[in-house]
């Protein structure tokens, strides 16, 4: 760990520091090269724009001294920097605060040097300070891993169509559900919308009236991570909403979030949602100068009430990739969320249970105590399997904890992973079940 202020002289003379608002020139020219895609020559102005948004514009949880940048001394010039987004996220109901780190880089000359290494040491100090729980990242596979962090949660997936599964209106009919552009108005309805999709869903990022108002307005119209909100209407009343990128995906329009009011029925409105994302995507391949649309999307995660309302004319699958998550106290975290663990052991075939889990990660591990129902958790000091009554290699009980994998999964997929007798079975497959979820993180 760093445990050290900053600036910071690294060992071969290099300084991390906090960004000011003089480095948005140099961050945005750095992340708009070192983030443009594979055989691109020209930087990627839409990352630029994010990072711009983020140094130059009000932001509801950032400023620009959350940056974190190694400098050249020498020359001033940034070889390396992240950032950390602040944010609240919910597990069953139950929030609590959580730092992302973004846009990881490094110029390649100053690669293999552990610069990101102390960039992540820096970063999570800071989480921690704020009274985060845990952090999560978007990115590449595997490389975050390095730091702590384990892919544990869905992220993304979704199902899409093609033309001829667009659903056409007969000759005079009209459209029963219209759809119109969000604003600062429709605030309170869509922080009704995200309360009700969170509810679905095990872990969800919680929206609250300055996020969406910097949703609608905050965000430069260029910026990689802008999207569209649309309001979903029925003779003139809010019935649901949708979100949608402002720019296309290839020669796809998705939408990433899709939300109806109680009672308003998936299967008349969804042809309509269809409709609107076929047509806008065309007018989107025009302005930007492609061929054209060939598919429409609905980009929702795993399970989602718009799949099983229009299956057919969603035939593509894509499964789901995932978040990195990283939780540096275990006990404090189950800690967090028992009330919830609480209320899945009291409806389970167990309530009331008093004992004890061992749980051993080979090199730790974490002692769950029940108590009449009740949770609590404590760090187990092990080594190896000895006296576990579960063992799960390295992180791989972050995907048991947040829903990505069941227990029977993986000890299918690990075999130095398993659960010993009906009490532990048992007790953890009601407290840590598989369950979707769909997490719209805050950039």
């Amino acid at each position: 760990m760093l445990k050290q202020q900053l600036p910071l002289t690294l060992d071969d003379g290099l300084i991390l520091r906090r960004a000011t608002e003089a480095d948005a020139e140099q961050l945005i020219e750095a992340h708009s090269n070192l983030h443009r895609d594979a055989g691109v020559e020209e930087p990627d102005e839409r990352v630029g724009a994010w990072v711009r948004d983020l140094m130059v514009r009000p932001h509801p949880t950032f400023d620009p001294g959350d940056f974190a940048v190694v400098e050249e001394p020498r020359n001033g010039h940034i070889v390396s920097s992240l950032c950390l987004i602040s944010q609240t996220w919910s597990y069953g109901g139950i929030q609590f605060g959580v730092g992302r780190p973004e846009l990881v880089a490094t110029h390649p000359d100053y690669r293999q040097r552990g610069l990101i290494r102390a960039l992540f040491d820096a970063v999570h100090e800071w989480s921690a300070e704020r009274g985060d729980k845990m952090q999560c990242i978007t990115g590449i596979p595997w490389y975050y891993r390095q730091f702590g962090y384990e892919m544990a949660l869905n992220l993304g997936g979704g199902r899409a169509g093609y033309e001829s599964h667009v659903p056409r209106l007969k000759e005079g009919e009209e459209e029963t559900y219209r759809l119109r552009p969000a604003g600062e108005g429709d605030i309170p309805f869509l922080v009704e919308m995200d309360r009700r999709q969170r509810q679905r869903s095990l872990v969800g990022c919680v929206w609250d009236e300055d996020l969406w108002r910097y949703e609608l307005a905050g965000k430069s119209d260029n910026n990689v991570n802008r999207d569209l909100v649309r309001i979903v209407e029925r003779d003139g009343d809010c019935v649901g909403m949708i979100m949608h990128p402002a720019a296309l995906w290839g020669t796809m329009l998705p939408a990433t979030t899709f939300e109806l009011r109680p009672g308003i029925s998936w299967l008349a409105a969804g042809p309509a949602v269809i409709r609107y994302l076929w047509q806008t995507g065309q007018d989107m391949a025009r302005a930007e100068g492609k061929e054209g649309l060939t598919t429409f999307g609905f980009w929702l995660g795993s399970e989602h009430p718009a799949y099983q309302a229009m299956a057919n004319r969603l035939p593509y699958v894509r499964k789901p990739y995932a978040w990195y998550i990283r939780v540096a106290d275990l006990p404090d975290f189950i800690g967090r969320i028992a009330p919830f663990l609480e209320e899945r052991l009291a409806a389970s075939v167990a309530p009331g249970h008093t004992g004890e889990l061992k749980l051993s990660f080979y090199r730790d591990g974490l002692r769950l105590i029940f108590e009449d129902g009740r949770i609590g958790a404590q760090p187990w000091k092990t080594i190896g399997e000895k006296g576990a009554n579960a063992v799960f290699p390295g992180l791989t009980f972050l995907q048991l904890l947040f829903g990505y994998r069941s227990l029977e999964e993986l000890e299918g997929a690990m075999a130095d992973c398993y659960a010993a007798g009906d009490e532990a079975r048992v007790l953890l497959d009601a407290l840590f079940p598989k369950t979707p979820s769909d997490v719209r993180g805050v950039t």
